[in-house]
């Protein structure tokens, strides 16, 4: 439970977290020599690009607009600095729409699914962000002041809010698109969330810097860069890890086979009820337990790489590892699922019962779970990977048959030069481990 828990705390703090950080400590006005000053000022056209190009390699309408956001509201404030006092209500106005506007379409963009700017709804999104600019501007006619009033009207008492440049109702609107970004974080642990999150941070600290003598374009920046990295990441992560379980996916194991060296083991893990409650209860439960239950297995599982290819198995690779070396591990797995609570609330709402927790109702299922692993290992050198992944597969049938929850070893593979003293008369055993 720490470990997950302290998983998840380093996730929502890197990498937003510690470039926000970075940016706090290395784009103040003063302090800095003069050869890192001029590349300071020139990455934020740096972060654009690379941000835009990237957005359009990978298809993200959401980087590619809250990069246009963010560059907007950075324009804004540069064409109307707060500092200039013959504009004072302009620049205020400018503040108080601005900082409304900009959190409320990062939350826009990550709640609305991604579509590519090509298309009607795509564009429908672009034309909505190029429009506000004139909304703004429209809104900064005398002749609209009331209507610009309502950006600044006070609900909390002024004396309470003199830290801040910001107006309530701009402040309700970064309270309210924080909250649901890590709430959505929570959910989905979708590293765009966590980013959001700090970019969220990024861009208040945009608007309070100018009191202070330093530049917002560098924490409009910063923001953008947030949003960048994390892009990537998320990037990596949907290409490398299974989507369901969050564990490592295909293009993963792949690359992990090729590093197995001569010796290995591999273990195939099944859930002994999976394909029973997918019949009784639907497919969207099994899938639910599959992603409980996978996350679990990967924190058991101390010194295997585990991964997940396809179908309902787990497959775990033990590179130079015998399978002597790896049954204390796979017990110590098969032992972490067994004392599971799982539980059915309504058609498919599946909930774990921690220790100390809410109990279950009266109308809640139980549902146990337990596993059924087989193993094999690669014992000569003329064994393949596909040899090896049979024994495995052949003890995990074994082990369902004979009840399931339990750990069973495969048939060693057998050496093709000793089937040839086979055939010439001795008997040679390939044997089978017991557990």
């Amino acid at each position: 439970m720490l470990s997950l828990l302290s998983k998840s705390i380093l996730a929502v703090l890197f990498p937003g977290g510690l470039i926000f950080l970075i940016a706090i400590g290395f784009l103040r006005p003063q302090g800095l020599p003069m050869w890192l000053q001029q590349p300071i000022a020139a990455l934020p056209y740096i972060v654009l690009t690379f941000g835009l190009i990237f957005g359009w390699y990978f298809a993200s309408s959401r980087m590619i607009l809250s990069l246009l956001v963010l560059a907007l509201a950075d324009r804004a404030l540069v064409l109307f600095p707060t500092t200039d006092a013959d504009q004072a209500a302009v620049s205020q106005t400018i503040v108080a729409i601005t900082a409304f506007l900009v959190p409320l379409n990062l939350l826009a963009f990550s709640i609305l699914k991604e579509d590519s700017l090509s298309t009607l709804r795509g564009l429908t999104r672009v034309v909505l962000v190029l429009v506000q600019p004139f909304l703004l501007l429209w809104l900064c006619l005398p002749d609209q002041q009331d209507l610009a009033s309502a950006f600044t009207r006070e609900y909390i008492p002024s004396l309470y809010m003199e830290w801040t440049p910001i107006p309530q109702p701009a402040l309700f609107a970064f309270a309210t698109a924080l909250l649901l970004h890590v709430i959505r974080f929570a959910l989905h642990r979708d590293p765009l969330e966590g980013g959001a999150v700090w970019a969220l941070f990024a861009i208040f600290a945009a608007y309070h810097t100018s009191r202070y003598g330093w530049q917002p374009t560098n924490f409009f920046m910063a923001a953008g860069l947030i949003l960048f990295v994390t892009l990537l990441q998320s990037f990596y992560q949907r290409t490398y890890r299974d989507e369901l379980t969050g564990i490592p996916g295909r293009l993963a194991y792949e690359e992990a086979i090729g590093q197995l060296g001569k010796r290995f083991s591999v273990a195939v893990i099944s859930i002994d009820q999976l394909t029973q409650y997918a019949n009784t209860h639907g497919k969207p439960v099994s899938e639910k337990i599959l992603k409980l239950v996978a996350p679990r297995v990967q924190a058991a599982c101390s010194d295997g790489q585990i991964f997940r290819t396809t179908g309902e198995e787990l497959t775990i690779l033990f590179p130079g590892k015998s399978t002597t070396d790896t049954l204390g591990t796979l017990e110590i797995v098969r032992k972490t699922i067994e004392v599971i609570s799982l539980f059915l609330r309504g058609r498919d709402r599946v909930w774990e019962k921690q220790r100390g927790t809410q109990k279950a109702g009266s109308l809640d299922q139980a549902l146990p779970i337990t596993l059924s692993i087989g193993v094999g290992e690669k014992v000569s050198d003329s064994a393949t990977l596909s040899l090896v992944l049979k024994s495995a597969y052949r003890a995990l049938y074994e082990a369902k048959g004979i009840g399931g929850n339990v750990v069973k070893r495969g048939v060693v593979a057998i050496d093709p030069a000793r089937l040839s003293h086979a055939a010439s008369g001795r008997i040679v055993s390939s044997g089978e481990y017991g557990t």
